[in-house]
């Protein structure tokens, strides 16, 4: 009897999933509620519709982007290489056709005789069966409700309000200070300390910067607590003194004085490679983040590994709820891929849908679901939305802060990303033979083989 598996969401992640369990033999059948109910977002009822940009991200092979897009490559991603057949000019990036794109993969996915497509709303998450949700962003209101009840989560769709977060190398640690608040010695955070007119011309420049507007569909639902730093900035002068620049319980050891504003940074992984800007999600367009954030003390250099946004998302807190092998640890039959986890961008979005197709397909072969190497893009992302603190957690594309750091330090960024390019690609393959993870997908023969030290309930490389 063929083995059967559901895919929720006809999405990038989805269509990624239901493509790699398809191609190992599986019987998927693949849940897509457009044509038949679309959103305020969606324009075709293709399944892979690209619904914002239409870029996949840098193609220089090295960064961490190159490095996630060389991986798909040689794990026979279905997204990827309909991506690079539907490509544009788009200078060092992968620019995509859309519309060849969507047709490419909604043809291939229908034409499949393993995959059946249904277009129908799923309401409820599928508990009997192997299960893969993949509905993203725009997962549908009752769908969300059922999330939400499975993983006992207090929220799920809301304006995700994302802080910048800054590559550790490039802060001036000679102006910043580390210390937290009403504590006496080293604390958890690094501060950059304002005096008076460094802040009034900080504060000048925030409430003047161009913002990016809202799309029609976007309906504002900010949280009082989690509000943009341009917002706080417009309610007065003194506001952000009394909400993420309070100056108050920090004493700066340099100057023995406690300073007239703060921003504080945490940091964003167990490496201390990056840190995030705290309490800064923002609304500002992208080249007036850079600009004005750059103002701050301790910054003036700053490399930005992410950028601060505010946009309608979905995604279950992941590092509280998700094992490491995509599967709900309140029910290790439902597995989670695509934005849904906490990743941000298409190519991330797909690549786990590749890896919850994987051990969705291993786990119905009777055999324990894989984690990749953490220093491959695929299993930094892995460890990202699984391992870092849930009370902070925000999406995340891939980026090089995300990795562990070389065994031997490397102070040239080019020279550092370039081994870290080539430690992955070298643990990628290793990872890849382990396994015998690099099948004829022309035959389509299931993947059958398991590592006897491999428990799937806590799987790890």
């Amino acid at each position: 009897m063929q083995k059967k598996l559901i895919v929720v969401g006809g999405g990038l992640a989805g269509s990624e999933a239901a493509w790699q369990a398809a191609q190992r033999g599986i019987s998927v059948t693949l849940y897509e509620m457009r044509p038949t109910q679309t959103t305020a977002a969606h324009q075709t009822g293709l399944l892979a519709e690209l619904v914002c940009s239409n870029s996949f991200g840098s193609l220089d092979p090295i960064s961490a982007p190159g490095l996630l897009k060389d991986e798909m490559r040689r794990l026979g991603s279905l997204i990827l290489s309909a991506g690079e057949a539907a490509s544009l000019p788009a200078g060092g990036a992968l620019g995509i056709d859309r519309d060849i794109f969507s047709r490419d993969i909604h043809d291939k996915i229908f034409s499949h005789p393993n995959i059946t497509i249904l277009h129908e709303e799923v309401k409820n998450v599928p508990r009997d069966s192997i299960a893969i949700i993949a509905t993203g962003p725009l997962t549908s209101d009752p769908l969300a409700h059922s999330i939400r009840e499975i993983t006992h989560a207090e929220h799920l769709s809301f304006f995700d309000a994302v802080s910048p977060i800054v590559d550790a190398e490039s802060i001036n640690m000679e102006t910043v200070f580390r210390a937290s608040r009403y504590r006496d010695g080293e604390g958890d955070y690094l501060n950059c300390p304002f005096d008076s007119a460094q802040y009034d011309l900080f504060y000048d420049a925030m409430v003047k910067a161009e913002v990016v507007p809202f799309k029609p569909f976007e309906k504002i639902s900010y949280f009082e607590n989690c509000l943009p730093i341009e917002v706080l900035a417009e309610r007065g002068k003194q506001t952000p003194l009394f909400g993420p620049m309070k100056p108050v319980g920090l004493m700066n050891p340099k100057t023995q004085r406690q300073p007239f504003a703060v921003v504080q940074l945490r940091a964003e992984n167990r490496f201390g490679t990056c840190y995030n800007m705290v309490g800064f999600q923002t609304k500002m367009k992208w080249p007036e983040q850079k600009r004005i954030f750059r103002m701050i003390p301790g910054l003036e250099q700053a490399e930005f590994l992410r950028l601060g946004s505010i946009h309608r998302n979905t995604f279950i807190n992941a590092p509280r709820l998700l094992l490491n092998t995509l599967q709900l640890r309140s029910c290790s039959t439902l597995l989670m891929a695509g934005q849904l986890t906490g990743v941000e961008g298409y190519v991330e979005s797909a690549a786990i849908g590749y890896l919850a197709g994987l051990n969705a397909t291993r786990l119905l072969n009777g055999t324990a679901p894989v984690v990749p190497p953490v220093t491959t893009a695929h299993g930094a992302l892995i460890q990202y939305i699984t391992e870092s603190d849930a009370r902070h957690f925000q999406p995340m594309n891939i980026n090089f802060g995300l990795f562990p750091p070389l065994s031997t330090p490397e102070k040239n960024r080019v020279e550092r990303n370039r081994k870290i390019v080539e430690r992955g690609q070298k643990d990628l393959s290793e990872w890849i033979s382990h396994y015998s993870l690099a099948i004829n997908f022309g035959q389509g023969r299931p993947d059958q083989t398991e590592h006897p030290n491999v428990n799937p309930e806590t799987a790890t490389y």
